[in-house]
């Protein structure tokens, strides 16, 4: 969604991708030819692709019978690419290639990994999968979230956030979509060290049982505790109410709107950005894909929060020329 709405723009985008996913048709690829999992890097190359509806449509064509049920056309070429070359991010950088990929797609790490998550309760949860399922976790509390075996950044994704003029964080699953990226080692110290403005993307609603409580500034500080230092200069944050019948929907799974204090970002930590993000077209998934229960129907406008973003990118430029006007 956000790089559909960037990739609009001259800019330069490099998108960087958890490599802990284990669900559905990633899952399944990982545990029976022993690939890193495809799903989250397809979906950034269709998404910066500017080939052919057609072309960026078979990408992401689910086959709905046979042995292949389920599984996306997509992930079966990237993980036929990954064993071509005998390495996953030469075959992200071959698929870029035939998708014409505007930018650069990023494994966050080259080394195979799991998420874990270790409750306060002595539970452990492993995998994506069963941590994004379990209830209970904000219930019984975390006591650590790390991954096993311990993973490396990869070395284009330090790079390329050392370059950037602009770092971008969600929105996306808290645990299992955002916080595994600053579990790979490198990654956290290369934001702290990085001059580039940071920009935190809020989530529309709280997730059951796993973020219920949190409001605005939980988010901020979770993130900030992972990279280990408070780096978020901006905040987007939506000012527009879903419709009746979704929050209805969302309220039945415990999943609400987030809370703001305005009063916060009066402190100087951040500055919120509070306008009209909310999608008004209803998310269409395909019958075959065995996590559309799960995917979200309220989501963010990506033209909208791109022009956000371009503005917050260009702000210190148009202060520099106010300065030299006064």
């Amino acid at each position: 969604m956000l790089l559909s709405g960037l990739k609009k723009y001259p800019i330069n985008i490099a998108a960087i991708v958890s490599m802990a996913d284990d669900g559905g048709s990633t899952g399944v690829l990982r545990d029976e030819l022993g690939v890193l999992p495809p799903g989250d890097v397809r979906q950034c190359l269709v998404a910066l692709s500017e080939s052919s509806g057609a072309l960026r449509e078979l990408m992401s064509y689910r086959f709905d019978g046979g042995g292949l049920k389920g599984h996306s056309f997509g992930n079966l070429l990237l993980s036929a690419l990954e064993k071509i070359n005998g390495d996953f991010a030469k075959g992200v950088e071959e698929a870029a290639k035939i998708l014409n990929v505007k930018g650069d797609v990023i494994p966050v790490t080259e080394e195979s990994t799991n998420l874990y998550m270790k409750l306060k309760n002595g539970k452990v949860l492993k995998g994506e999968e069963q941590i994004n399922h379990n209830f209970e976790i904000e219930r019984a509390g975390i006591s650590r979230n790390y991954l096993y075996p311990k993973a490396k950044a990869n070395p284009k994704a330090i790079k390329k956030i050392k370059e950037a003029d602009l770092i971008i964080i969600g929105p996306g699953n808290h645990y299992c979509s955002i916080i595994p990226n600053f579990l790979v080692s490198g990654i956290p110290e290369a934001i702290r060290k990085s001059k580039a403005k940071v920009v935190f993307n809020c989530n529309l609603v709280n997730k059951k049982g796993h973020t219920e409580k949190f409001s605005l500034n939980n988010y901020v500080d979770s993130i900030g505790k992972y990279i280990g230092k408070d780096r978020i200069d901006f905040i987007t944050f939506n000012s527009k109410k879903p419709s009746e019948s979704l929050i209805k929907k969302y309220e039945s799974k415990k999943e609400l709107l987030i809370k703001f204090d305005p009063d916060e970002s009066k402190k100087g930590r951040f500055k919120v950005i509070q306008a009209d993000i909310l999608s008004n077209i209803k998310p269409q998934y395909s019958k075959n894909d065995v996590l559309a229960a799960h995917r979200a129907f309220i989501r963010h406008d990506s033209t909208k929060l791109a022009r956000i973003l371009m503005m917050i990118m260009e702000l210190g430029e148009h202060e520099n020329i106010i300065k030299q006007i006064i």
